[in-house]
């Protein structure tokens, strides 16, 4: 990363001195913080004497795209990414592909002397969408949970397809040739040795981890497994991206089986920092980039009217793939099949709506553009490029900030009803939980350690959770040392939280709730223990 005639790191504090005034702001505004972002580091880069940044093209893959994966896959579901796989795939495989062959059709028609394998790279770099700015509307306003599970299993997916078809295509470019039949080879080469390579990894650190009780070790084991499984699969010739979101769905499948209560807890905060920071520099870098990219730009050659219309027009062929693509592989399958009907049936045209409308681009987009080599295998340069980054930057800019501040508006004219289901699950999930204490609490009396009125207090509490949660759906000190009395209560609750923490997991394990029903009860179960397990013995 370098930052002409300015002090690295007074850019980077000043950055990041940017992301929290403008994340403030766009808080109290209620608009979605990457817009604010992009708004604010553009302002930014045209301030008179502001530093101009240019990043490494090597460098941002590798930095960026790898913890970025891995956290957004390893709190992805499984199970729902299973249940919704059919119209993921539509949109997190075929739009993307269709998506860049379309773009790449229009700019190679359009922009004079693109080369075929120049046009797909841009298809490629436009064609996954950031899950960002959707997925933290749809959470705060409760949007039927299956809409935000296509939304995100779609944004993690087709970052992999995206970027194993941008992989190939800046392969044509360096190299200068470029087959369709090799191309799909490695296309297929590239997904099934990530998937490998992240399983394997996945394996390896899981079976580490499962015998480690070193929080601080855990979690930086954590956030340097998306690099052992990116970096070895990038070494080998298949797709880095694969296996850094194979290795984080699988490890987001083993958490509770191979960590403790403290670690996925302070996991968990360290991952949302790192995620949130991580998005923020990108978003901020794609204002501050503009500058550059226009200073790179040859607008003699293209003339400024000219670049307009390659703008526009892939904006338009971005945007209106996606709403066609989506109304049409929506309903067309179930027309065609009565299978596919009965098992699934028509869903709300609202809910289609709101899927079509986002399609906002940033951070992956931006990321891939950037990489994009500055000369070929012979020396010679990609002229190119200059204007490739300006179009992507145009797309991001167009949907990020059209579509990222009309989301709430559209949601509001859909009048999409708010999903109540997920209370349900939770309400369950916690029934069952209290019944499991029930009866270990029953087992628990029998042993000679424990005490009677410690019994009796915690059968009446968790008989009152049992009533309370159930509803929903139809002390005196003794002669001992209280630190004795303390350590002992603290070792029959730990027993209890387990037992909570099994029965939730079983039912997840058989589809009665969520992974997000789980993971916010088991939360709730690892703080009690925290609590108590950091008290004085």
């Amino acid at each position: 990363m370098q930052f002409a005639a300015a002090n690295t790191e007074f850019v980077i504090a000043g950055i990041l001195f940017a992301v929290t005034i403008l994340v403030t702001a766009a808080r109290v505004l209620n608009v979605p913080y990457p817009v604010f972002l992009v708004l604010g580091g553009l302002a930014i880069g045209f301030v008179p004497g502001s530093p101009e940044v240019r990043l490494d093209p090597e460098l941002v893959l590798l930095l960026f795209l790898p913890p970025l994966l891995y956290s957004a896959s390893v709190f992805t579901s499984l199970r729902d990414l299973r249940l919704n796989v059919r119209p993921i795939s539509f949109l997190a495989i075929g739009l993307v592909l269709a998506t860049c062959v379309a773009v790449a059709v229009v700019a190679h028609a359009l922009i004079p002397d693109i080369s075929w394998p120049l046009a797909f790279v841009l298809g490629a770099v436009v064609s996954p969408t950031d899950p960002v700015a959707a997925t933290a509307i749809a959470g705060r306003i409760g949007l039927p949970r299956r809409v935000v599970t296509i939304i995100e299993g779609e944004a993690l997916i087709n970052d992999a397809t995206a970027l194993v078809a941008y992989k190939v295509a800046v392969t044509a470019v360096v190299v200068g040739t470029f087959s369709a039949w090799d191309a799909g080879g490695q296309f297929l080469y590239g997904a099934v040795g990530g998937v490998a390579i992240g399983l394997a990894v996945g394996f390896v650190v899981a079976y580490v981890r499962e015998r480690l009780n070193d929080p601080p070790v855990e979690v930086t084991i954590s956030i340097l497994t998306s690099y052992a499984a990116y970096l070895p699969a990038e070494e080998l010739g298949v797709s880095g991206v694969v296996a850094a979101v194979t290795v984080g769905l699988y490890m987001g499948s083993q958490t509770s089986r191979v960590t403790n209560a403290t670690v996925r807890m302070q996991g968990d905060a360290v991952w949302q920092i790192l995620a949130f920071l991580l998005n923020s520099f990108l978003f901020v870098l794609v204002g501050l980039q503009l500058p550059t990219i226009l200073e790179d730009l040859n607008t003699d050659r293209y003339g400024e009217g000219r670049l307009a219309v390659y703008a526009l027009a892939v904006c338009g062929v971005v945007v209106g793939t996606r709403l066609v693509w989506t109304y049409v592989f929506t309903y067309l399958p179930r027309v065609l099949s009565i299978r596919i009907r009965r098992r699934d049936p028509f869903p709300p045209p609202r809910n289609v709506a709101l899927v079509a409308w986002t399609g906002m681009r940033g951070a992956v987009s931006l990321a891939a553009a950037l990489a994009i080599p500055l000369q070929t295998e012979g020396g010679a340069p990609i002229e190119e490029r200059p204007l490739i980054l300006f179009i992507v930057f145009c797309v991001i800019l167009v949907t990020l900030v059209l579509q990222g501040l009309s989301l709430p508006a559209v949601i509001a004219l859909l009048r999409i009803p708010e999903e109540t289901d997920h209370v349900d699950q939770e309400s369950r999930a916690r029934l069952h939980a209290a019944e499991a204490a029930l009866a270990r609490i029953d087992g628990l009396a029998r042993e000679h350690w424990t005490r009677d009125d410690t019994i009796e207090r915690l059968r009446a509490m968790f008989n009152y959770r049992r009533r309370r949660f159930a509803a929903r759906f139809d002390d005196d000190e003794d002669d001992d040392a209280y630190e004795q009395r303390s350590s002992d209560y603290s070792r029959m609750m730990v027993a209890l939280i387990e037992s909570q923490r099994e029965a939730i997991e079983r039912l997840r394990a058989e589809g009665e709730i969520s992974d997000d029903v789980m993971r916010r009860v088991e939360k709730d179960l690892d703080l009690e223990e925290t609590r108590l397990t950091d008290q004085p013995r």
